[in-house]
């Protein structure tokens, strides 16, 4: 096989075109076979096989950067750059779905968020001036749907400022992001997808016009110098030359001779130049183009033959939200459906299949979306804006300033919160109950479990004088937690006996970890220390009930799924402090780093929060308390 030689891009060199075009079918079937076992990636990846080969046969990486945006389109980069080991993709010690710096000095944005590869490719290509390295070059890759993203359009601003500073823009046009890529952009790219190139028309004009005697050559040379208006004619490339850009396309981007043809003139030309490449997502594998969805963007563990997937899943977190969100549309025309270019993968697919003209799709524009559901919310709708919790941090400011300031009732609806594992540290949904408590006004759930969730977006979509945000977890949803009480606004899910007149245990359960917060309850008890738990339901505000709960108590715990750091526990301990709740708090939740790929439980394994190793934590401070150890280890909890 070719592919078993390519241990680095200059390996490629030495390839003829038709040994270029086999090495292409090897890779495609590498990936399908591959993918089809751990999950990943597959469309994408498929549909820049030539385009990544091409790019690195022009550019001389690393010395030249080459960079992707969002970099999920990186399995080809990665087969090209010596790592070929797929066994562990995504799994813990095993490779990253993403590029990565710790796997290869070719990777150099690690942040799979859209939109931000052209604000790389400017400061890189601003220190290549400033440094004097005349030699190197960049070249960043970016989907058309990213190009739907707000920084990408305040990156191109800056980089057509330098009509002299080199730099390559791969516009890798599939017409999709997860699906379709929509709005206006769109159909530009569209319009030059079925318009013949002006240089092909200008080259066939040159060359009868200078066959013709007396007027021909003058002639010519008046039509090139209207250039911009007779290419607006031609083929309305203009837009990207009326911000100073280069153009060159659009190009086969499945023809490696046809790219590296584009990509050596870009190369070359001494500022900003567009490569707009037209590619098939899913290409070559038949179930993917197959897949109108998405095209196989992100697949679990499949049938290589059928595109299947082995095993069906129980109803999923997202699949609950989904069923509820048309039930709502039902009884309320004042509802619209708001998603960021994600329209199945956060649920929205049903509801826009069942009210059409209630639901927005942005594209990758997290920021406009916000403010943009403010606008509704001002004027008359009530807007549930459904986006992954680790992309909601993007939007930070307009939840705050537009949204919240002016007391719109708007719902975001938060998926993916908490711990995601095999995406990766840009994926972990571990910043919103950090970041949103901060925003007056705002109201946070995070449900238990699907009855929860149901209920909870209902309290949520009544709320017309404030954001509200209910947030839940990636994957299956667990069984149902029933209450066995209720104190003020809060679920009591365990009560200790009526004999126990202070307990010593409040156990603040937050969403999804119900169940392991029972468990550590269950261990707790087994160790003779009593325990309460209470699940707040709405964390953001703090429950006023709360204290006086606590105060009744020797110790508070909260166990959370969100960074330590300015969360669900903090806000607590703040809420003790203003009610003079003198009562230790231990608060449990994720480290204050980036975490690596691995599976959810492994990643709760390896920070600690797990039911046994909260129990030993909470059985030590209790026998502090009781003054049984001193400098003595905890006990421990089987």
């Amino acid at each position: 096989m070719l592919l078993t030689r390519i241990k680095g891009p200059r390996d490629l060199d030495r390839l003829s075109q038709e040994e270029l075009d086999q090495l292409a079918a090897e890779i495609r079937s590498f990936l399908v076979d591959a993918v089809s076992k751990t999950g990943g990636h597959l469309g994408p990846n498929l549909g820049v096989v030539e385009l990544t080969i091409a790019l690195h046969r022009v550019f001389d990486s690393p010395k030249d950067k080459v960079l992707f945006d969002t970099g999920h389109q990186a399995y080809v980069h990665k087969l090209l750059t010596g790592r070929q080991d797929f066994g562990n993709l995504r799994s813990k010690g095993g490779l990253s779905g993403y590029p990565s710096r710790a796997e290869s000095d070719h990777d150099v944005i690690e942040n799979s968020h859209a939109s931000t590869v052209l604000g790389w490719a400017d400061g890189l290509a601003k220190a290549n001036e400033v440094l004097g390295r005349e030699d190197h070059h960049v070249a960043a890759v970016i989907g058309d749907g990213a190009l739907t993203g707000g920084m990408a359009w305040e990156a191109l601003n800056n980089i057509a400022a330098a009509k002299d500073r080199p730099l390559v823009i791969v516009v890798n046009d599939n017409e999709r992001s997860y699906g379709p890529t929509i709005g206006g952009l769109a159909n530009h790219l569209a319009t030059l997808r079925t318009t013949d190139g002006y240089e092909r028309f200008l080259a066939r004009g040159k060359e009868i016009l200078e066959r013709t005697p007396v007027v021909g050559k003058p002639l010519f040379e008046t039509l090139h110098g209207a250039k911009k208006g007779l290419k607006d004619f031609i083929a309305p490339q203009g837009m990207f030359e009326d911000l100073g850009l280069k153009y060159i396309g659009p190009i086969d981007g499945h023809d490696i001779e046809a790219l590296e043809s584009a990509l050596q003139r870009a190369k070359r030309f001494s500022g900003p130049v567009i490569v707009h490449c037209l590619t098939q997502k899913g290409r070559g594998y038949t179930p993917a183009l197959e897949h109108e969805a998405d095209r196989f963007h992100a697949v679990g563990v499949i049938h290589p033959d059928t595109g299947l997937p082995v095993s069906t899943d129980a109803a999923s977190w997202t699949s609950v939200f989904a069923d509820e969100m048309v039930k709502l549309g039902k009884e309320r025309k004042d509802i619209v459906g708001i998603t960021a270019a994600m329209l199945q993968p956060v649920g929205l697919k049903k509801f826009a299949d069942a009210f059409p003209d209630r639901i927005y799709d942005v594209g990758i524009a997290e920021q406009h979306g916000a403010t943009s559901a403010a606008g509704l919310a001002t004027g008359g709708a009530h807007p549930v804006f459904a986006v992954y919790a680790t992309f909601l941090n993007r939007a930070f400011d307009q939840v705050l300033m537009d949204v919240a300031l002016h007391k719109c009732g708007v719902t975001f609806v938060l998926d993916r919160a908490g711990i995601t594992g095999t995406d990766g540290a840009s994926h972990n949904g571990m910043w919103d109950m950090s970041i949103l408590q901060v925003v007056p006004g705002l109201r946070l759930a995070a449900p238990r479990d699907a009855e929860q969730l149901r209920a909870q977006l209902r309290e949520a979509v009544e709320v017309k004088d404030a954001p509200t945000v209910v947030r839940f977890s990636k994957g299956v949803v667990g069984p149902a937690v029933p209450a066995v009480g209720k104190i003020g606004g809060m679920d009591v899910l365990r009560a200790p006996g009526a004999e126990v007149t202070r307990p010593d245990v409040l156990l603040v359960s937050v969403g999804a970890l119900a169940p392991m917060c029972l468990e550590i309850a269950d261990l707790l008890d087994k160790q003779g220390i009593s325990t309460t738990v209470v699940d707040p339901r709405w964390v953001k505000p703090v429950d006023e009930a709360l204290a006086p709960l606590a105060d009744r108590h020797r110790v508070v715990v909260t166990v959370e799924d969100n960074g330590r750091t300015g969360g669900v526990g903090a806000a607590v301990s703040q809420a003790l402090r203003d009610a003079g709740v003198d009562v230790p708090l231990r608060d449990f939740g994720i480290p204050q780093r980036f975490l690596d790929h691995a599976l959810r439980k492994e990643i709760m394994a390896e920070i600690g929060l797990t039911a046994p190793d909260i129990a030993r934590q909470v059985t030590g401070l209790v026998a502090k308390l009781d003054g049984r150890y001193d400098s003595e280890p905890a006990a421990a909890v089987d």
